[in-house]
């Protein structure tokens, strides 16, 4: 699949795509991320992509054009699945809409800064708008690293065993059960015997048992009535 990501901060995201789980992803060949100033697609000498609204509101809003150029540019290129706009009042990010976008073949992120975006961009550019929670950042840039990793991370063959992506944390609406390394006793802090015991049987159940009282007690709206 390939991401490519607007925003006026790629420096931002440099380092963050291009090590562990992204780096790797890219490497095998499973993934492309693409980085894009906004400011190249300006004509303004001073490369500025905002302006202030109408209507004497307080703050600065990204404008129309730059964006418009941008996108259609990848556009001229490759067709897209998605023009996602990051954005607090979005749908709200979680790993069902991870595990959606990852089946896509081609999706742009526009990152959100300043004030927000011309809502005209919204309208007529936009295909999603989505939220990695209820809190307003400086930019989109942050919320779309968070949604590359999550999405990346669960395409096949990113992570050598496809079962530990399978079994994370959300994937049934469940948190996942405690998990344990060596020394099996450290401090008199004991691994549970079942664990030990090397009944795969024993080891499901116990599991399901565990996932689902950790559930109940810390994420108890994640269980369907």
């Amino acid at each position: 699949m390939r991401i490519d990501i607007i925003t006026v901060l790629p420096e931002m995201l440099e380092g963050f795509v291009n090590e562990s789980i992204l780096a790797r992803a890219q490497k095998k060949g499973l993934a492309e991320i693409h980085l894009h100033n906004l400011r190249d697609y300006t004509n303004d000498k001073w490369r500025r992509v905002d302006d202030y609204p109408y209507g004497g509101f307080a703050g600065m809003v990204m404008q129309c054009e730059p964006i418009d150029r941008a996108i259609s540019a990848l556009k001229a290129e490759r067709d897209y699945d998605e023009v996602i706009y990051t954005s607090p009042d979005g749908e709200r990010f979680d790993q069902h809409v991870a595990n959606e976008l990852s089946m896509k073949g081609n999706i742009i992120i526009l990152c959100g800064h300043y004030k927000g975006i011309d809502q005209r961009v919204r309208d007529n550019l936009i295909t999603r708008e989505i939220s990695i929670g209820d809190y307003v950042l400086t930019g989109g840039e942050l919320a779309a690293a968070v949604m590359a990793d999550a999405i990346v991370r669960i395409v096949p063959g990113v992570i050598g065993d496809e079962q530990s992506a399978l079994s994370d944390c959300f994937q049934d609406d469940m948190l996942s059960a405690p998990i344990y390394t060596r020394p099996a006793d450290y401090k008199g802090w004991k691994v549970p015997e079942v664990l030990l015991s090397g009944h795969e049987a024993k080891i499901k159940a116990w599991e399901m048992e565990q996932a689902m009282e950790r559930t109940r007690r810390l994420r108890p709206d994640l269980l369907k009535d």
